[in-house]
């Protein structure tokens, strides 16, 4: 019998990431699958995300007592009960209904910080307010210094953990699979249109009666009646600044008061500026592969920039991330957690809330059991000797291995 994903809408069902992935492919329309999906380019950032975890294979020990393992993790002093959070991403609207609010809730269920996106379709005060848990606030740092004030200030009275800065879009990215899906800036083709019509449990849920979602951060810096999706993309284009640089981070360190996370960090030089100007943790990241094309992955640079960093700075990272094993082997080379980003949106987009809660199980379940196979109780104990460095060319980059060989 020939091998299959569950072809129903259960989400339930679904025992993988990449199951719940061919579930949302299906509940969705193609563009908004696409804008989920897509890299930039030749996408060869993108792939390399993930082929760079075959460079490191596991070494696991036996006979030992794994009758119970523990995966919670510290961040800056606080709990977190799996070594994973949801990362910032946006416009999450175009999947389900306040899917932001889905994944929020479905982080505070599992135990685990979420981190609401800049552009959000949900306002952050609504999230913080009726999802409760850990929220944190990504940012982007304007041109215009008012309107960026704006944003930290609501976001520091809403109570939101962290500041999460994405410092890699000085230029937006050239994603052209995503931009073939359009005759127009936010107006699709014949193609997409008719599309569209063939998805009606989605259109009924995104789209009526609730109409186009809207830029739910947006709606006090753009003028009166100009906040449709269009208006606030046109304004977001406008306002990213390609002159950002060290002297912006030092402004940010002096008007946020809680936590405060640089993201889009790859160089182990950058780590280390990071922390001289403040910054409480960092975040490896390629933006998933949405930006440079060509760039190396997050996970390649964990052993560097880990031996780099100071013990007390929190080291997170993105990029890829689809398995439990993904998820372990990032610890073992130094993260204190991962930022989950398609795998959480394939969750929401199969199921909405019931999606993300499936797609935060099964990672957590997975995780469970590699600590189990590997014979490591306790994910405080995890490090590169669990690993096997260098595994051969057949299994992963060679640019990789070099760097794994070389950490430590």
């Amino acid at each position: 019998m020939k091998r299959r994903f569950h072809r129903g809408r259960d989400v339930c069902r679904a025992c993988s990431i990449d199951e719940l992935r061919a579930m949302a492919r299906r509940r969705v329309p193609n563009f908004a699958f696409e804008y989920v999906e897509g890299g930039a380019e030749d996408e060869h950032s993108l792939r390399r995300n993930r082929e760079d975890f075959d460079g490191a294979a596991f070494l696991p020990r036996t006979l030992v007592d794994v009758g119970t393992c523990r995966q919670a993790v510290t961040l800056w002093g606080a709990e977190a009960a799996s070594p994973f959070m949801i990362g910032p991403t946006g416009f999450n609207g175009m999947l389900a209904h306040e899917a932001d609010l889905a994944l929020a809730r479905g982080a505070r269920a599992a135990g685990v910080p979420f981190v609401l996106s800049h552009v959000s379709t949900t306002p952050l005060e609504r999230v913080v307010a009726e999802a409760g848990g850990r929220v944190w606030m990504q940012f982007y740092p304007f041109r215009d210094r008012e309107v960026a004030r704006r944003l930290v200030a609501r976001a520091a009275a809403a109570g939101c953990e962290a500041l999460v800065v994405t410092t890699d879009c000085p230029r937006f990215g050239n994603r052209e699979w995503d931009k073939r899906n359009y005759r127009a800036p936010m107006k699709l083709d014949a193609r997409n249109m008719l599309d569209v019509l063939r998805h009606p449990r989605w259109v009924l849920d995104v789209l009526v009666p609730h109409g186009v979602p809207r830029f739910g951060n947006l709606d006090d810096v753009l003028p009166p009646g100009q906040n449709s999706a269009r208006n606030a993309a046109a304004f977001l284009s406008r306002q990213m600044d390609p002159s950002l640089s060290w002297r912006d981070i030092g402004w940010l360190r002096g008007i946020w008061p809680g936590r405060l996370v640089l993201k889009g960090i790859l160089a182990p030089e950058d780590a280390r500026r990071a922390e001289d100007h403040g910054a409480d943790g960092i975040v490896l990241s390629n933006h998933g592969g949405r930006q440079l094309d060509g760039a190396a992955s997050a996970f390649s640079m964990l052993p560097e920039v880990a031996a780099a960093l100071r013990p007390d700075t929190v080291l997170l990272i993105d990029g890829g991330f689809r398995r439990g094993a993904d998820i372990v082997k990032a610890v073992a080379f130094g993260a204190h957690a991962v930022m989950l980003g398609r795998a959480t949106l394939y969750g929401v987009a199969a199921g909405g809330q019931a999606g993300a809660e499936r797609a935060l199980t099964i990672l957590r379940e997975e995780v469970d059991r590699v600590l189990g196979l590997l014979g490591c109780p306790d994910i405080a104990a995890l490090d590169q000797r669990y690993l096997r460095r260098g595994a051969p060319a057949a299994s992963g980059p060679a640019k990789v291995q070099a760097a794994m060989a070389g950490a430590g």
